[in-house]
């Protein structure tokens, strides 16, 4: 026996009937969240333009090529780790000069109480502009933070480091007591608090953090930072920072080989990396970066120990082509510039996009009438 067969119209006009009846539904919850909360509690994504990322630089070309963006994400939590004298507190101060040239307002929150001005200006940080708080316990140090982020007043705030924002029961015990997790809840009540913040003031949070060895780790790498899991989830990028070797002239070392190392990257692909040179007194030497990433794509050329740019010869070896970018900024900004266009991904220009989503919609619209 065969069963009659049904037009589709009703299906249809039953979808159809759902669809308005589901519409009206959003509607009057929506209007419900914004009389509730305000308007703007919740919005469609495509009623606002999408816009890359703000990001600010690190000072080193071939770090910021490897976060993908070109620097540090603003409005995000970043935590820099590494083991001692491994270049972390230089390259959280080559970020401040950096955004300080731009014009930003930088705090740098120095738990540890080690902050040199001296070594801090020989970097680019203009150090009379900079804002320093050397906080008794961890409590005030993060609650310091926070009322900075809350003014919407800073671009850049660097906390140095999480390892020493010690809780004030801590402090005020004897040497031998026991305070199992007191840290690790401190940060995690801390950051769960300011995150919003940080966002709403699209400011940047640098944390330095330290590592720590785990006892009876027979498998993998017996590393973790302190502070507990918290500032790993809340951090939108992470860098494993180390020094691999000397700078020497002659025998005497005058920097770091450093390697950083993107372990987490939430706005580009993670697990990329970057090495330069730390040279003492210095900081980040950016000219010689420039050098090497410029033979790399092709915009200089080597030939023996000599190098040309646009077929002139610019120096004999890197050191005196680095020399040579030094003696002509103009130069050195027009090659960063084609390393930049080249190896950094442009953002997304909502506007093209939404224009050209347009056309294609009108396009299939006459399509659908002429049928």
């Amino acid at each position: 026996m065969l069963w009659p067969s049904r037009p589709l119209i009703e299906f249809d006009n039953v979808r159809t009937s759902m669809d308005d009846n589901k519409k009206k539904a959003l509607a009057a919850a929506l209007g419900q969240i914004e009389r509730q909360f305000g308007k703007g509690a919740v919005m469609r994504m495509g009623d606002h333009d999408r816009q890359a990322i703000p990001a600010i630089s690190t000072g080193s070309l071939g770090l910021d090529i490897a976060l993908g963006i070109g620097g540090l994400p603003k409005g995000r939590i970043v935590e820099i780790y590494g083991p001692e004298s491994s270049g972390k507190t230089t390259l959280t101060l080559s970020v401040i000069a950096q955004a300080q040239k731009m014009g930003a307002t930088c705090a740098f929150v120095d738990a540890e109480h080690a902050l040199d001005p001296e070594y801090a200006g020989k970097l680019g940080v203009n150090v009379d502009d900079l804002l320093v708080s050397q906080p008794d316990t961890g409590e005030q140090a993060l609650e310091i933070t926070d009322m900075l982020v809350r003014s919407n007043a800073i671009d850049v705030i660097v906390v140095d480091s999480v390892a020493a924002l010690v809780p004030k029961a801590e402090i005020e015990g004897e040497m031998g007591d026991m305070h199992v997790g007191l840290q690790a809840r401190l940060m995690s009540q801390a950051l769960r608090k300011i995150t919003g913040n940080i966002k709403n003031a699209n400011c940047l949070v640098i944390f330095i953090n330290q590592i720590r060895m785990k006892i009876g780790v027979m498998f993998g790498s017996p590393e973790t930072t302190t502070g507990g899991n918290a500032l790993k989830f809340y951090a939108s990028v992470r860098l494993d920072i180390r020094r691999t070797g000397a700078v020497k002239e002659g025998d005497e070392v005058v920097g770091s080989e450093t390697r950083v190392k993107v372990v987490k990257n939430k706005v580009a692909p993670p697990f990329r990396q970057a090495e330069f040179q730390i040279l003492y007194g210095k900081g980040i030497y950016l000219n010689g970066e420039i050098v090497d990433l410029a033979v790399l794509h092709g915009f200089v050329e080597k030939s023996g120990a000599w190098y040309s740019y646009q077929g002139s010869k610019i120096g004999q070896g890197k050191a005196n082509s680095a020399k040579f970018l030094a003696d002509n900024p103009e130069i050195c900004k027009a090659l960063e510039k084609q390393i930049r266009d080249k190896l950094l991904t442009p953002g997304v220009d909502t506007k093209a996009v939404g224009s050209r989503e347009a056309v294609v919609t009108d396009d299939v619209a006459e399509a659908d009438a002429d049928i």
